[in-house]
């Protein structure tokens, strides 16, 4: 199954004259579990992804040192929106499009109010490389995440970019939404029940604020 993919154009460009962060994610079959760390620091895992097929979440984020649970993401196998949590903020990663790999959700580490901004995902996909670009309300890049579709260990890795490259909040924000968002279009090109959630789903951006705070998650 193929989708057909819709980066928009933007008066930025994916590099900036400040240095981005760059994040890499390696991933163990073995374990079916995923790290990421600085790329200048592969031995220094900064968070753990556990991922899991059926049950939910499907993947859960922790903080490599204290241990304490970032986020998860949840999919469904007949919807083709998602379910996130960053730090207790419930979230939705929603289709834009049906057959375009183009979703949105609200970003509370990108407002500067307490008042959420819409972020977009949008992907391209090519013969090695499967990039996803996120961009703000104003359409500028924020982030980048690149995944290696035939690495069997060196999965991806993120690219920061923005007046915001530096921030831990948002760089969490992104980590869990764009590792959801990479899950949730794997599914869904080798899920046939994704096909028919496509064909009723009701794509469009968020209509209301979400995130009231959920209760604190603990460190499983």
């Amino acid at each position: 199954m193929e989708f057909a993919h819709d980066i928009p154009q933007s008066n930025s460009t994916l590099s900036t004259s400040s240095q981005p962060t760059e994040l890499q994610v390696d991933f163990s079959w073995r374990k079916y579990q995923a790290i990421v760390t600085e790329k200048s620091k592969p031995a220094e895992p900064l968070y753990n992804i556990h991922c899991r097929a059926i049950r939910w979440p499907h993947l859960t984020f922790k903080s490599a040192t204290t241990d304490e649970i970032v986020g998860t993401g949840t999919l469904n196998c007949v919807s083709i929106n998602a379910k996130y949590e960053v730090h207790g903020q419930k979230g939705t990663l929603k289709a834009l499009k049906r057959f375009h790999t183009k979703y949105t959700y609200l970003s509370h580490a990108s407002s500067d109010d307490d008042k959420p901004v819409p972020m977009t995902w949008t992907s391209s996909c090519g013969l090695k490389k499967w990039d996803f670009v996120c961009v703000d309300q104003h359409q500028n890049p924020v982030a980048k995440l690149s995944v290696n579709i035939w690495a069997i260990r060196k999965l991806g890795g993120f690219e920061f970019m923005g007046p915001k490259a530096d921030s831990r909040e948002l760089r969490e924000e992104i980590i869990v939404t764009g590792l959801t968002l990479f899950y949730l279009m794997f599914l869904r090109a080798n899920n046939i029940l994704s096909l028919v959630g496509a064909v009723f789903a009701r794509p469009g951006p968020l209509e209301a604020p979400e995130g009231e705070k959920s209760p604190e998650l603990k460190t499983q």
